[in-house]
């Protein structure tokens, strides 16, 4: 079996209006083949939400107003778009991959299609997403108990994964869609390669974890490795639900904290109440 992580790959990031899935817009998109001994093959998108961006989110990928209304598209046209390629992309059994992707990024796409679209993007993608790599939640199994490196620089950042597989991160291109994408790809990389090396040729931090998981991406099938990100996922949301009811700090803490464990797609408000979709 080929290792997964020397397959053809399809690096998706997004940058939008805000942080909350179910009220932000897409304002750039990088959709990026990767690996798999063929040529990059890049496709952006710039798209005029239609709505005021947070001053934080323009903060980050320094996208004004103003500007994504003069040089973006038109909000449902670029939806379609994105939503076809992740469809071939699908289609085609490309694995994508992603800092975060199962728990911001392809949500954030879920919610666009249903509002500019009328249809999930499994929907139209006319199949369930079942090959997804999400480079933060394989980062928190093999490297878990990870510090923050700062008071700005969180454990599993993307920036913080990039640097722990050694690779140089540049500050000024970093939050952009399509150099985001990339550094997530090398890093998945990265972290297969690591498993895949005979255990006494694993970098030198590696050996000095106190537990040792990377043999779990080892011998496995993307298929399979979506699976076990799946309850990896489950596990690390049932943590976080009861460090905010009974750890947090005072000004965090919530007895009646609730942590979707769904990964990579959590259903809509609405279905999550038992509603229907208005």
């Amino acid at each position: 079996m080929t290792p997964w992580h020397t397959l053809r790959m399809a690096a998706l990031d997004f940058e939008a209006s805000d942080k909350d899935v179910e009220t932000a817009r897409i304002v750039t998109c990088a959709l990026i083949l990767v690996g798999g001994g063929l040529p990059t093959d890049t496709r952006t998108w710039l798209i005029n939400p239609g709505i005021p961006m947070e001053p934080e989110a323009i903060k980050v990928h320094g996208i004004t107003d103003e500007y994504a209304a003069e040089h973006g598209q038109d909000a449902t046209v670029g939806v379609a778009e994105i939503a076809k390629s992740v469809a071939e992309v699908v289609a085609a059994g490309t694995p994508i991959v992603g800092h975060n992707v199962g728990g911001y990024d392809l949500n954030l796409l879920d919610r666009e299609c249903r509002r500019h679209l009328g249809d999930s993007i499994e929907g139209v993608c006319r199949q369930p997403l079942t090959r997804v790599i999400d480079t933060m939640v394989l980062d928190k199994q093999v490297a878990p108990f990870r510090r923050r490196v700062s008071e700005t620089q969180g454990p599993y950042q993307m920036r913080t994964t990039a640097e722990t597989y050694g690779l140089k991160w540049d500050e000024e291109q970093a939050h952009g869609a399509e150099y985001d994408a990339l550094m997530s790809a090398r890093a998945a990389w990265h972290m297969g390669n690591i498993a895949h090396l005979p255990r006494n040729e694993r970098p030198i931090w590696v050996h000095k974890m106190r537990t040792q998981r990377f043999d779990s991406l080892a011998g496995v099938s993307v298929d399979d490795l979506h699976l076990m990100q799946q309850q990896w996922a489950h596990e690390n949301a049932v943590s976080f639900q009861q460090w905010l009811r009974t750890k947090a700090p005072a000004e965090k803490r919530d007895p009646n904290a609730v942590v979707d464990s769904r990964w990579p797609l959590r259903p809509i408000p609405s279905q999550r109440e038992g509603g229907e979709q208005s």
